[in-house]
């Protein structure tokens, strides 16, 4: 059966197909190889189930009607081996490169612009980096597309900062694929396991591509966090925003806010955002969205989270709701203290790891708050992981 075949069936009967993948075992990546997606959402309401016990009984888990080709954000690492160019991922548990053409949870452009720079960097003679010697100079390539504009980000990560025949790399590169909109070029010049470097030189467009997500557009930069699932982070936001239950009266808190995304998307039905992220370049692009987007209730402070919450609760300030989408890690007992001690009437917590969610809901629940609802999201189709929004509320509120 071909893939494009397979494709399709996918359309018809999602939760029938299989990862189909050649490579699962060594690349490591994607956890659910042999079984369907019927099976993986099985298994990920069970680990919700699990972990929420005692909380609340979640919701059915919402699926993809297309679980392929969904990751919006594509990082290849490139290698010498056996006299040809290779790319892909590192085996798990190894820096050895496990060579990938195709990855079925991929964006496909993303995949052809990688397979165009294994040819260019043989036809410029551009030899890869060998993180055991420390010579050569491509290391990774990271891509970036926008679902909603279709406007494509490529960011070459070098040892150094200087690419030889750039210009004539660059519209080489352009040439093979128009759809490309910027081209960055970052060096990392350090033996770390970081993928990006701290420098980067726009060789290419505005060094930047935007996106629309629930009809807010955001710029998104080759360092910013920003979902990778177009079509399910839309399903989770909206979501979240139900649970919410916004007037537009309301005052609300985005902790953890990123470049904004879901205190944008709140505040057209809020009467004021409060935004806090710790992250001085996130901050920036959170503010450069508020104004693309003539959002003018929103207010960003580049600051812990935790503590900024604290300091107003002990200013007597009160707030109606408070979002926060913490790290896999979860949060800590100072946030959530803090959270506890500002007293919000409703907490929207979106997390990536129910465990770390059922950690935290455990705390809030000894402190003043009951769980009245949870929806499970499939962000990850074949991935182990398992996002969810759940709605606390005020006790005696």
């Amino acid at each position: 059966m071909s893939k494009q075949v397979v494709k399709e069936k996918s359309k018809e009967n999602p939760i029938g197909c299989t990862l189909d993948c050649s490579v699962v075992k060594k690349c490591g990546s994607c956890s659910y190889g042999k079984e369907t997606y019927e099976e993986q959402l099985r298994d990920k309401q069970k680990m919700v189930n699990v972990n929420l016990n005692g909380f609340c009984r979640p919701e059915k888990i919402i699926g993809m009607e297309d679980p392929f080709h969904y990751r919006n954000k594509v990082h290849a690492v490139f290698a010498y081996r056996k006299g040809k160019i290779i790319s892909g991922t590192y085996q798990e548990g190894t820096h050895d490169v496990v060579f990938v053409e195709q990855c079925r949870i991929e964006d496909e452009t993303a995949d052809r612009i990688i397979a165009t720079l294994r040819d260019l960097l043989r036809s410029f003679k551009i030899k890869t980096y060998d993180e055991d010697t420390g010579y050569g100079l491509f290391r990774h390539a990271l891509i970036r597309v926008g679902k909603a504009t279709g406007q494509v980000m490529v960011v070459l990560v070098l040892s150094t900062p200087i690419l030889p025949s750039k210009n004539n790399f660059v519209k080489a590169l352009r040439n093979k694929h128009p759809e490309i909109t910027t081209v960055v070029l970052n060096v990392n010049n350090k033996k770390t396991s970081m993928i990006l470097g701290e420098k980067e030189t726009v060789l290419y467009g505005k060094g930047y591509i935007e996106d629309e997500l629930c009809g807010i557009r955001f710029r998104i930069s080759s360092k910013s966090f920003y979902q990778v699932n177009h079509v399910q982070t839309e399903v989770l936001y909206g979501k979240a925003m139900e649970y919410a239950g916004l007037t537009g009266k309301e005052r609300l808190v985005d902790a953890y806010c990123g470049i904004g995304t879901i205190g944008l998307i709140a505040a057209k039905d809020a009467g004021e955002v409060i935004s806090v992220e710790l992250n001085p370049d996130a901050v920036r692009d959170a503010i450069h969205n508020a104004k693309a987007n003539k959002i003018k209730n929103v207010r960003f402070y580049e600051n812990d989270a935790g503590r900024f919450m604290t300091q107003m609760a002990e200013a007597g300030e009160k707030v109606d709701v408070l979002f926060m989408d913490p790290p896999r890690a979860g949060s800590d007992e100072a946030f959530l203290g803090s959270a506890v001690t500002l007293s919000p009437k409703r907490i929207v917590y979106i997390s990536c790891n129910p465990v770390t969610l059922g950690r935290d809901l455990k705390f809030l629940t000894k402190n003043g708050y009951r769980v009245e609802k949870a929806q499970p999201v499939d962000m990850f189709p074949w991935v182990e992981h398992v996002e969810c929004v759940c709605l606390l509320s005020k006790l005696n509120a």
